[in-house]
């Protein structure tokens, strides 16, 4: 393998990247050769990401609900860079709430965030990257896009369209002839601070980080480079033939 790293060269745009998992992706991300630009709602943190990986890397303020701020972030990078090669929608929320005690008001910040915030990111970064001859969109669901949950009425809702806008956007791509390829990941529980806050809407944080556990068949949680080092493998050009797929980062949860 070259020394020069497994996606060098391309230009990468990551949100949600103050932390968690959107952190991880844009570490792993630059760590394997690609120019990164970080965005987030969280100035201060997203700021200090980008920081940490040094030039020529790069932040963003940028909220994906936003959707005049994504013609504006993704002209932003391609003034910049030149072009876009790899989008990563990794920005996303959730809130506890089975169908009789969730509430209008938290499916509609959750679709604003995970759905329409995905759509309109997608529909940006086609624009861009079908007139340098093509890119990797990587949506970020989850296990909840899969299987449902009880006490996740509106996320399993929000997840689960995404999990089929990747597939239309793929197959859209595809046949438009614009060398895009979409994929969507399914992570399960993985160690994050949405993660612990859902935990701790649980009421007993450590017994409910027990039962998310034990839930998983490998007895774990996962840890955010679980994650990164599949969006490493989609970004780069050795999954040139991988696209409209759904891939479960999950520990087994979904093999049942």
């Amino acid at each position: 393998m070259s020394s020069r790293g497994r996606v060098h060269g391309k230009i990468a745009l990551v949100t949600g990247a103050a932390s968690g998992i959107g952190a991880a992706c844009a570490q792993h991300l630059a760590r394997e050769g690609a120019t990164v630009v970080l965005t987030d709602r969280d100035a201060a943190r997203g700021a200090a990401a980008a920081a940490a990986l040094g030039a020529p890397h790069g932040f963003l303020h940028h909220d994906v609900t936003d959707e005049d701020g994504w013609a504006a972030t993704v002209a932003r990078v391609v003034a910049d860079h030149g072009r876009l090669d790899v989008l990563v929608n990794s920005a996303g929320i959730g809130v506890l709430g089975d169908i009789e005690r969730a509430t209008v008001a938290d499916l509609r910040r959750m679709y604003a965030v995970n759905v329409e915030g995905t759509f309109v990111g997608c529909r940006a970064a086609i624009g861009a990257m079908k007139l340098t001859g093509g890119g990797s969109i990587i949506n970020l669901s989850s296990v909840a896009g899969l299987i449902g949950a009880p006490d996740l009425a509106g996320y399993c809702a929000s997840k689960g369209a995404v999990r089929l806008l990747t597939k239309s956007i793929a197959l859209h791509c595809a046949r438009a002839g614009y060398g895009i390829r979409c994929n969507s990941i399914h992570p399960s529980f993985i160690d994050t601070p949405m993660v612990e806050a859902m935990a701790q809407a649980m009421g007993d944080p450590v017994k409910a980080r027990v039962a998310l556990e034990r839930a998983v068949p490998l007895r774990r949680l996962g840890h955010v480079d679980d994650v990164a080092y599949l969006v490493v493998y989609l970004a780069s050009d050795e999954s040139r033939f991988v696209t409209g797929a759904e891939l479960a980062v999950d520990g087994g949860l979904t093999a049942h």
